[in-house]
């Protein structure tokens, strides 16, 4: 038999990254091991469950793998052991679920591990004697009980009532910063945004909106008012009083993951709106920072609000106070890279273009060299609807099928991380154009009309490809956020290889 050593080595370029997959999910049960065993009062190494584990495992193990047993799992045991000993930090709240933050702060430092800890109120006050961590952010509804519970606070958290992050100190004092303020503050200044004497209007009162309120102090921003639901400025009189405002801030929850489609105020009552900034991260484009970005206005959405916080947490976590209360420019490009690498991993990579010109084909190479999940939007709805696209269009018309398309769409589009083709004309429906936008980078393939292959698409065949192409050209470019005009090639291999270049000359990073 006669192996092919390129089809061999995407095999095994499949199993790495399969095998990249478990030892992550393998590292953080570990980690979860190592904090059970602090809480336990045992020690870190265990070596008779490590032997144990290992005759086990190599009793189990096939004959390939089966004399590589031993040193594998002493390298595996090792690291783990690493892992577990570090001190360890982590996000406290009370029902967190996904979280970036233990990955933010990996990508910061590896001085120490960072976990979730959820706890109900009763569990605070054992939770602070501990002695398990080292410290740990805190996030809704537990920063004023954090507060309430420090020993030492700086003036931030002073100003505002509110601890976000929280030491333990080895002289025994509890020691409580809120760095949510800074990364409101960096938040601004990456966008180009300039409080200094404008008047903004901030949506909300929570803990989020008292740390962007002492922010907005900090930067010398000039009149400050806030709305919210029972206030004094609510949503029934602000346009009336706040007319004038320069600057809104949305630190509401409306918006946010998965409800995208709320906005929580009419952009155009503003007449001197000059910038929209949204501390809502998931989805990285919210329905306000679109709608911002489409009149014009200056945004800031935030993620790097979020970053940029958990930079300033990170100094105090490992006693570099100094370096947390003087955050030089050098810093702020740690900051920039973990945001540019954290948007690159949230966002979908979303494809365009016309019918036949290859989506789904790049897409699945895409998903198989990246290792993210694909999503082919065609088979999707014929899964969901129980018939395909052409067969509804045939059957009951293509407003019909739009409406359906937009229902399976949405599902999808709203999530993360996810390779998603789409459907030719999913740019033909104003509706869908958010949805396209919110979480992902828009890559439109742009092909010769003379290659696009029309079996199975009715529209094509109906209307004519040119005519078709004629209608939507424009809506593609306007969706997309990097397009790949790619003409002939002879090699799908070559083909895929040339539009991941452009894709990283882009800074996609593929």
């Amino acid at each position: 038999m006669s192996y092919d050593l390129n089809e061999l080595r995407k095999e095994i370029d499949a199993v790495d990254l399969e095998l990249l997959d478990v030892i992550e999910k393998r590292m953080a049960v570990s980690r979860k091991i190592g904090v059970c065993k602090r809480e336990q009062g045992k020690d870190i190494l265990d070596s008779a469950r490590e032997s144990l584990k290992t005759e086990a495992l190599k009793a189990n193990a096939g004959f390939e793998s089966r004399e590589y047993i031993d040193e594998i799992y002493k390298t595996i045991f090792e690291v783990s052991r690493q892992h577990q000993l570090k001190p360890c930090f982590g996000l406290l709240g009370r029902t967190l679920g996904h979280s970036y933050s233990p990955q933010i702060h990996s990508l910061m430092t590896n001085e120490y591990s960072y976990t979730i800890i959820e706890r109900e109120p009763e569990e605070l006050d054992e939770l602070f004697s501990s002695g398990v961590y080292g410290g740990f952010n805190v996030t809704i509804p537990y920063k004023k009980d954090a507060f309430a519970r420090c020993d030492v606070t700086d003036k931030a958290a002073s100003e505002t009532g509110s601890v976000n992050t929280v030491v333990f100190g080895k002289d025994g004092k509890t020691y409580g910063y809120n760095t949510d303020y800074y990364g409101f503050m960096y938040m601004l200044r990456a966008k180009g945004i300039d409080p200094a004497g404008k008047s903004i209007l901030v949506l909300g009162t929570g803990g989020a909106a008292c740390a962007v309120n002492y922010g907005l102090e900090t930067m010398n921003a000039g009149t400050v008012r806030n709305c919210d639901l029972n206030t004094e400025i609510n949503y029934s009189n602000v346009y009336d009083i706040c007319s004038d405002s320069q600057i809104i801030v949305n630190c509401t929850p409306v918006g946010m993951y998965p409800k995208v489609d709320g906005m929580v105020i009419d952009l155009d009552r503003f007449e001197k709106l000059e910038a929209v900034c949204d501390v809502v991260y998931n989805p990285s484009r919210t329905k306000l920072l679109q709608e911002a970005e489409k009149r014009g206005l200056k945004t800031a959405g935030g993620l790097s609000m979020l970053v940029a916080q958990a930079y300033k947490s990170s100094r105090f976590f490992v006693g570099d106070n100094e370096g947390a209360e003087r955050i030089d420019s050098a810093a702020e490009e740690v900051i920039g890279s973990v945001v540019s690498t954290l948007e690159s991993q949230m966002r979908n990579i979303t494809i365009i273009g016309m019918p036949g010109c290859g989506k789904s084909m790049f897409a699945r190479m895409l998903a198989e060299r990246t290792g993210r999940t694909l999503v082919d939007l065609d088979q999707a709805y014929a899964e969901k609807i129980g018939e395909t696209p052409a067969d509804t269009i045939n059957n009951e018309g293509e407003d019909q099928f739009r409406l359906n398309e937009t229902e399976v769409a949405k599902e999808y589009l709203i999530r993360s991380g996810l390779i998603i083709s789409c459907g030719g004309g999913i740019i033909t429906q104003d509706r869908n154009m958010f949805y396209l936008k919110c979480n992902s980078n828009v890559i439109y393939l742009d092909r010769p009309l003379d290659m696009l292959a029309k079996k199975d698409r009715p529209l094509s065949a109906a209307k004519g490809v040119e005519v078709l192409y004629n209608q939507r050209k424009d809506k593609y470019e306007s969706a997309a956020d990097i397009r790949i005009t790619l003409d002939r090639f002879e090699d799908k291999n070559d083909f895929f290889n040339e539009a991941v270049r452009i894709m990283n000359e882009k800074g996609m990073n593929i």
